[in-house]
Formats: C-alpha cells, sequence, structure tokens
C-alpha cells in the first residue's frame, strides 16, 4: 500500500538553525524522525525566485552558501542528496498541463531555505529531491495553483514542500526575549484562524484581507511557499499547525501540516 503524504510547510529562519540550540532546531528533528518517509520530496523555498516556475534537473546539486556574515562553520555543511530527474521531468508536464509558465535548468544548487530545514528533518541526504523555484512577482494565486498541480505526486508517497517564513521583515527585528510586536502578532493570529477555519479564499488575498501585510512581509517570497503546501491540499482538509515559536518580537517560526 501506497504512503500518502501530507504537504508541509516550514519557517526555517537564519541559516544558523541547523548549529542552534532552539525549540524550532528540536521540533524539525523530532518531526524528521516522526514522519512517515517519503520516497522523494518535492521543495519550493523563499530563496530561489525566476520569471518562470523552473524546475532543477541537476542530478547531484551542489550546497549553496547564500548568505553573509554568519559563522564560518556553516560552509562546512553539506546536503548531498541526489535529485529525481525522472519525477522532475514529471513535475514539468504536471505544472504545463495546469497551464502554469514553466521551465528547467540544470544549475541550481540548493539554497539555505532547502538544505537548512533537510539537514535537520532528514540528515542522511538520502531522500531524492525535486527543486522548483518561485516565479517572481507572479501573487499568491499562481503559487497556489503551483500546489494544486503538485496534490497528485501525493498519492505516490511525495512530500511536497513549502520553506519561508510565516512572518518576515528583517528590518523591525527586536532583540530576543522581546513581546510579539502588535502588528506581527496581529497578522499571524490572523492567519492561524484563517487556516484553522479553511479559508482558503481569504488566505489567497492575503495581501487585501490579513491586517499588516506589508509590515510582515515587505515582499511576498517568504509567504508564497505556504501557498504551494496549502494547494497541494485536499480543498476540504483542515491544516493543522504543528509547531510556533517567536524571534526576535516579530519572526514566527510557524510549521504547518495540510493533509
Amino acid at each position: 500500500m501506497t504512503t500518502r503524504q501530507p504537504s508541509l510547510f516550514i519557517s526555517h529562519g537564519a541559516p544558523t538553525l541547523p548549529i542552534e540550540d532552539s525549540p524550532t532546531r528540536h521540533f524539525l528533528e523530532q518531526l524528521g524522525r516522526d514522519w512517515p518517509r517519503p520516497r522523494a520530496i518535492v521543495i519550493v523555498s523563499a530563496h530561489w525566485e525566476t520569471r518562470a516556475l523552473t524546475v532543477n534537473l541537476q542530478p547531484r546539486p551542489d550546497t549553496m552558501y547564500d548568505f553573509g556574515g554568519f559563522p564560518p562553520v556553516l560552509r562546512t555543511l553539506r546536503y548531498p542528496a541526489a535529485t529525481d530527474t525522472a519525477l522532475a521531468e514529471r513535475v514539468v508536464g504536471l505544472l504545463d498541463q495546469a497551464g502554469l509558465p514553466v521551465a528547467a535548468t540544470a544549475e541550481r544548487p540548493l539554497d539555505h531555505g532547502m538544505w537548512t530545514p533537510l539537514l535537520l528533518m532528514f540528515p542522511q541526504a538520502d531522500i531524492p529531491l525535486v527543486m522548483i523555484s518561485l516565479h517572481h512577482k507572479a501573487g499568491a494565486a499562481e503559487h497556489y495553483a503551483l500546489g494544486q498541480a503538485l496534490k497528485p505526486l501525493r498519492d505516490e508517497n511525495v512530500l511536497v514542500m513549502g520553506s519561508g517564513s510565516y512572518t518576515h521583515n528583517l528590518w523591525e527585528l527586536s532583540p530576543e526575549g522581546s513581546e510579539r510586536a502588535p502588528w506581527a502578532a496581529g497578522f499571524a493570529d490572523w492567519m492561524d484562524q484563517a487556516l484553522l477555519e479553511n479559508r482558503r479564499d481569504d488566505i489567497v488575498r492575503w495581501q487585501q484581507r490579513a491586517p499588516y501585510p506589508n509590515e510582515n512581509h515587505p515582499s511576498d517570497e517568504h509567504f508564497q511557499p505556504l501557498l504551494v503546501a496549502l494547494g497541494a491540499s485536499d480543498d476540504g482538509a483542515v491544516p493543522v499547525k504543528l509547531h510556533d515559536d517567536w524571534r526576535m518580537g516579530s519572526l514566527s517560526m510557524a510549521c504547518w501540516r495540510f493533509d
């Protein structure tokens, strides 16, 4: 019997997540141990945007260090997972059939939005991947449609995973241990309720309907992966909040499961 995978949204935080002692690090390590093992992972990261939805066909993608100012030890970390190239070609076909703009590349390494959570969840790097970019400036509806196009893969024991951030305004961080900023709490609490009530139209139209959208996401790339994970779920399925941890007053590390 083939396992039917849920889809998953992860707030990946800073590149230091794999080396710090934090609730989110321990949560992701345990989540990987408890999660039904997928045969492959299709992953979308906030840190890869292109002019069309782009699927990586590089058989052995390198590990990218797309950051600066962090401890040098991070550049010793590797995540040598292989690409499932046959599945990647199928993903190209699914997106094309859905009428979505799609391209392919054989040159993309894994950015930290991908390898940071994967290193904690599946440290053996023995589950093949398919990497898909976001479509730069395409908006929430197209990324929700991307998830819908990927939904059939869940029946084949493929995990559809979005890696971004529930809130993401790096210009408004407070000292660690600060109370939640009212604008961050207002957005996160509204989004929690919208997800728990499965109000999909509100979530897709979050920039018009959620409170403080621009304060929490001055640009939208860190929220789009949640739309992909939501789109890949069953229409009537109620999302499950698996974890949250607030950092520096305004950075929510929320993680959600979608069945």
